[in-house]
């Protein structure tokens, strides 16, 4: 699940490139004992395609422009760290959008 700050919140994903279309898939608990959403996107892993893909994935499901994210950690590791700037009553509504189907 996400982890609230002040000034937004950060999410970790564990980042699936290369698949066959773009989609967000749950919350799963990884080897660490650490939540992720799990993301897949079509884009290659190289020269941060996958990152943009990622962030352009998030903000459109969230429905917020892609500078209010920024990658903060992993940016060539799977499991990566992302930033939301949002303010406090906003927060929760955001990450209920996460995971919500896709469709």
């Amino acid at each position: 699940m996400p982890a609230l700050k002040p000034a937004g919140f950060s999410i970790s994903v564990r980042l699936t490139p290369n698949a066959r279309r773009d989609s967000l898939d749950g919350w799963e608990t990884d080897a660490d004992g650490q939540d992720v959403l799990r993301a897949h996107v079509r884009a290659v892993p190289e020269k941060g395609k996958a990152n943009a893909a990622l962030v352009k994935l998030l903000a459109k499901r969230m429905g917020i422009g892609k500078t209010r994210l920024t990658l903060t950690r992993g940016q060539t590791s799977r499991i990566k760290t992302i930033a939301i700037a949002c303010e406090a009553g906003e927060a929760g509504a955001l990450a209920a959008k996460l995971t919500e189907a896709d469709t």
